[in-house]
């Protein structure tokens, strides 16, 4: 088997007419904003969604019923026993802020040394363009579509899929029946091979607030008075173990375990370690579990508790001798099967109460379910056989991601075989600053997305 070089697949992008006149595309696309957080762009960019794939041929629908417009995008084969491939993504992002380095604006996508930078260009608008692409050079030569495809597009994504449960009731009768789904992104793992995934983990994410006092106090008062800081840290740190186990009674009793091929493949495919995260982030502090099969375990396997911010008190410039009157963090548990988001938070609720700090407050801001899938539906097969012949390193066949997003819900409405590949790398940055896919990596997606259409000939 011949595979082509980093070199030959960018000169091959350069020299595609239809790709190149896409990543135009991509690139207006980037430059506009769409973050559910904060309300921006988000019809705007479902406006020209619907431009572009009215453009390329597609039937559109863009339904604006909630707080984020739904896209539903329909090629249709003239067979009319044609199966059905639907890709799910989404084109909302996370914030590009100031407390994120970025080498140039995220918003304007820049190319460097074969790279492209920019927000988005891997979670998730990237995708949707390659996918595109890959469309609109099938029918360029062939004409026809041998399966008809669907894009379903929503807008919060990034913010626990706010709505998308009614938006497919809503659609699901169209959408059902569906021989496979494409799942909105993937990367390839450190050793180069392509990570195909079946599922992810779930989410719940909270608030936690302390208010000791009506004012902050002198802290010559620090020896009598708790603070509103101290009660919460210490209220933290009894919810989680110095081995990064959660503290939290009934917790592990409610996870379901892995089945024998999902832990088989997991033991064959993964090749995150240890080492890797230590390269990649450059880890200044231990990591919490070293050994290769417990490391595996935890990651994909068994919930994390994170801190994902805490703040209290005096900040700025120099001192101010205080004892804080409020404390406040945000915080998330990464959910496995047999984990529900609310349910999981009562727990912590009364897991603080019985450890004596009744007084934190804690408020629910969004919550996802995990799904796990064991990757032996005959579409899914059919994929993974496809993907051997594009990436020289191989194939990585894995249940479940260890990030987070809506496939519990997807595949409570539709029913339908899900599988998750895409363009990104080991350090494509996602959310972080210099978002980043490697060009070569985006066409060789291009060209395995328009090898799938053909194989439904």
């Amino acid at each position: 088997m011949v595979f082509s070089s980093e070199q030959e697949q960018l000169k091959k992008f350069k020299e595609d007419v239809i790709a190149q006149q896409y990543f135009e595309v991509l690139r207006k696309l980037i430059a506009k904003k769409s973050i559910f957080a904060q309300q921006i762009g988000l019809k705007e960019v479902a406006i020209y969604l619907q431009e572009i794939f009215e453009q390329a041929g597609a039937e559109v629908t863009v339904d604006d019923s909630y707080l984020a417009p739904f896209v539903i995008a329909r090629f249709k084969s003239s067979n009319p026993s044609a199966k059905t491939v639907i890709f799910y993504n989404h084109y909302d992002t996370v914030p590009a802020d100031n407390d994120q380095p970025w080498t140039e604006d995220p918003f304007t996508l820049s190319v460097r040394d074969g790279v492209m930078y920019g927000r988005g260009v891997d979670d998730d608008k990237g995708h949707i363009v390659a996918r595109l692409t890959a469309l609109q050079k099938y029918v360029e030569a062939k004409k026809d579509l041998p399966v008809n495809i669907t894009f379903i597009m929503e807008g919060a994504e990034e913010s626990a899929s706010t709505d998308l449960d009614r938006y497919l009731d809503k659609y699901k009768e169209e959408l059902l029946g569906a021989d496979l789904l494409v799942w909105e992104q993937g990367s390839r793992n450190a050793l180069g091979q392509l990570e195909i995934t079946g599922g992810n983990k779930g989410i719940v994410t909270f608030d936690a607030k302390v208010k000791s006092a009506d004012v902050d106090i002198h802290s010559s008062f620090g020896g009598v008075i708790d603070s509103s800081a101290w009660y919460l840290i210490n209220a933290l740190t009894s919810l989680r173990g110095k081995d990064g186990r959660i503290l939290v009674e009934g917790i592990y009793d409610q996870v379901i375990e892995p089945n024998e091929r999902e832990s088989a493949l997991v033991e064959e495919f993964a090749r995150r370690r240890p080492e890797e995260l230590k390269e990649i982030y450059g880890l200044e502090l231990p990591l919490l579990e070293e050994e290769q099969s417990k490391f595996l375990r935890r990651y994909f396997f068994e919930p994390a508790l994170n801190i994902e911010g805490i703040s209290s008190g005096y900040q700025g410039q120099g001192v101010k001798t205080i004892i804080p009157s409020q404390a406040q963090a945000k915080l998330e548990v990464r959910l496995v099967p047999g984990l529900e988001p609310q349910d999981v938070l009562e727990k912590i609720r009364q897991q603080l109460i019985k450890n004596g700090y009744p007084e934190v407050e804690l408020t629910y801001t969004l919550g996802e379910m995990s799904y796990r899938s064991d990757m032996s539906s005959p579409s899914i097969l059919n994929v993974i056989e496809l993907a051997k012949k594009y990436y020289r390193e191989g194939v990585a066949v894995l249940p479940t991601s260890a990030g987070t997003g809506p496939m519990h819900i997807v595949y409570d409405a539709l029913q339908v075989p899900m599988m998750s590949f895409g363009l990104g790398h080991a350090n494509s940055r996602d959310h972080g600053g210099d978002e980043n896919v490697r060009l070569s990596d985006y066409y060789t997606h291009i060209e395995l997305i328009e090898e799938l259409i053909a194989s439904y000939e």
